[in-house]
């Protein structure tokens, strides 16, 4: 069915504090058009609208592609405290969202037998021989023994490799990880040389806690599988072939404009800018290395590409990154081996090689179809795939939670019920 193409709307301003400017109304396909109130691109619209209003989040980017069109595309809000207009092609720091396309870098590599999800982390990184885990005593004086599995690239890649967790409960084994101080290091090897030094909290393979320093060290393991640096390797096999011209760990000097400012919100629920490094000097990397945890920059165009690939089982527009036998594995649920089987982010929902996998969605508080795949950000970015409907969605928007202070409501669940009312299957 052809997309029918809608005029753009032109910039709306409330006035007061709460200016709203929104508009670029590209594309809306039939389905959209003829649903019903709450679900018509109006329904949509006031959606964001409400979210992007007074004291809300300053703006958001939406789109939402349905088979083989874009059939909702919003630009709403702000860019920054002092009211300038949020860009259609603005940069967001999207976090935890680099951790797919860590995923998806590993993924290439074990389809081109440079490495395979069942190898010991230590056939790649040595430093990784011979681990140890906590099984008592203190900080001071510390129970070790050794572990009876080898760590494996999918123990990392499904978080169960056993690393220890800020607020873990073996809170000995979290203690000396931090002694270790692996996010104040130079580079990806050097992250995985401290992290080795420090022993895991649990088994490999036993349990399951998510947490970046998995992905940290996918990203070494990248590294030195493929020969070449890992933000070399995301560029020259991800970004480059994508079309993806706005994404990665630093913003250069002549686009840092187009960035949208970080807030977060004080103790007294006022909106604020957020106060970490990224926040005051918006485009320098996140970290002294290439994160693949959560280091990367990108926006809502590039995203939609990212995830339409994965959609398409691994190909775009004549580019093949992934078989789809691989995207298949990728999103299945990897938990499901646990007894009782590991819900999470939430019941009715696993994890799969990256992200959510929607597992019963007479659970899951989330929109959506059996084997639905997508991950968010910690700066309030949102992406979901539904390849039953022919569906991704992409929210992207730049707001921290903070303890003690009153958080924004959540608008990915929302606007994804919305949306999944008006697709037909």
């Amino acid at each position: 069915m052809p997309a029918k193409l809608v005029a753009p709307t032109p910039p709306v301003h409330t006035g007061g504090r709460g200016r709203l400017w929104f508009g670029l109304a590209l594309l809306v396909l039939p389905w959209l058009a003829a649903a019903q109130p709450a679900a018509s691109p109006d329904g949509l619209d006031e959606q964001l609208r409400q979210a992007t209003g007074e004291g809300g989040y300053l703006g958001v980017v939406a789109d939402v592609w349905h088979k083989d069109a874009r059939v909702y595309h919003r630009v709403m809000g702000q860019a920054d405290l002092q009211g300038t207009p949020l860009r259609e092609d603005a940069i967001f720091r999207i976090y935890s969202m680099t951790k797919p396309i860590t995923s998806v870098a590993v993924l290439m590599l074990v389809e081109e037998g440079r490495m395979r999800l069942d190898d010991p982390v230590a056939r790649h990184l040595p430093e990784f021989a011979d681990l140890q885990r906590v099984s008592g005593g203190d900080e001071a004086k510390p129970h070790r023994m050794a572990v009876h599995r080898p760590l494996t690239v999918r123990h990392l890649l499904i978080h169960t490799a056993g690393f220890a967790t800020g607020g873990d409960d073996i809170r000995v084994a979290s203690a000396l990880l931090q002694q270790q101080a692996p996010e104040d290091a130079e580079d990806l090897a050097d992250y995985a040389r401290r992290v080795s030094r420090a022993p895991l909290a649990a088994e490999p393979g036993t349990r399951f806690r998510y947490d970046g320093v998995n992905s940290e060290v996918l990203a070494r393991v990248v590294e030195v599988a493929s020969g070449t640096p890992f933000d070399v390797f995301l560029q020259t096999r991800i970004f480059a072939p994508l079309g993806m011209r706005d994404t990665g760990f630093r913003v250069p000097a002549s686009q840092r404009g187009r960035i949208m400012a970080l807030t977060t919100r004080n103790a007294e629920g006022h909106r604020v800018l957020a106060d970490t490094p990224s926040a005051r000097e918006p485009g320098i990397p996140l970290r002294a290395y290439r994160s693949g945890a959560g280091g990367l920059y990108s926006t809502a165009a590039d995203y939609l590409r990212f995830a339409r690939m994965l959609a398409n089982g691994g190909e775009l527009d004549g580019i093949r990154l992934l078989q789809a036998s691989t995207v298949d594995q990728m999103m299945q649920d990897q938990l499901a081996r646990f007894d009782p089987p590991v819900a999470y982010p939430e019941a009715g929902e696993g994890f799969g090689l990256g992200g959510y996998v929607v597992t019963d969605t007479a659970k899951t508080t989330r929109p959506g179809s059996h084997g639905q795949f997508g991950w968010s950000g910690a700066a309030s970015t949102w992406f979901t795939i539904d390849r039953s409907r022919k569906l991704v969605i992409v929210l992207m928007s730049q707001h921290l939670p903070t303890d003690g202070a009153p958080a924004l409501p959540k608008i990915a669940a929302p606007f994804y019920r919305q949306v999944y009312s008006a697709v037909s299957p």
